[in-house]
């Protein structure tokens, strides 16, 4: 379960990543076009203590985008290079946003969704003190089996940018489609998703042992 807040973010996540991401190798639209949210999905993080939130944005005439984020209440340990930047949250104060692709928070949630068949995290708000559910955005499920066996990921080796952005951890390597209209397919495992306007399932990132 995601518990969000009724809460002002300053900048925005779309600030932020509209500064952030034409320097990344796999974003195609125009460096000045507004980044507009399209949906997303939320895992859960077992410890509680890291928001994952993966958002799909598209800008002017380009394809739509995936980008996994993670929020964190102090800086990740050597996420210098994923740190996208920070955020002021009117409840729960300052957050480091993250690249997920480099917080092992995120490969070991997106890992367990691929092998297990897991889907999206349900997500609620509180509301004068009462939890109301919010509508999903998007759906994804893994191609796997509830009772699959987990690869555990301890640490994150490499991360190579481009399309897909490839994880590469101690354990099992990840590929995340970051354009959504590419026809990416690759053998193995995979999480798939739909959304409004979107009804097949698309291809949305893939594990391999």
């Amino acid at each position: 379960m995601a518990l969000l807040h009724r809460a002002e973010l300053h900048p925005t996540k779309l600030e932020l990543l509209a500064a952030w991401l034409p320097g990344r190798r796999w974003y195609r639209a125009p460096a000045d076009a507004d980044v507009v949210r399209v949906a997303a999905y939320r895992f859960d993080d077992p410890a509680g203590a890291v928001g994952i939130e993966t958002m799909l944005v598209n800008a002017g005439e380009g394809p739509i985008h995936q980008v996994p984020l993670t929020y964190r209440d102090t800086p990740l340990d050597d996420g210098d290079d994923w740190l996208i930047g920070t955020t002021e949250h009117s409840v729960l104060g300052r957050r480091w946003v993250y690249d997920a692709c480099g917080d092992p928070a995120y490969a070991a949630a997106l890992a367990g969704a691929i092998y297990t068949g897991g889907a999206q995290a349900d997500e609620f708000i509180e509301v004068d003190g009462r939890l109301e559910r919010r509508e999903p955005s998007m759906s994804v499920r893994g191609s796997g089996a509830e009772d699959a066996d987990v690869p555990v990921i301890g640490a994150i080796r490499r991360v190579v940018e481009d399309e897909p952005t490839l994880i590469v951890t101690d354990s099992v390597q990840l590929a995340v489609v970051r354009r959504l209209d590419d026809g990416n397919r690759l053998p193995g495992p995979a999480l798939t998703g739909t959304w409004s306007g979107q009804p097949t399932p698309v291809p949305l990132a893939y594990a391999s042992s």
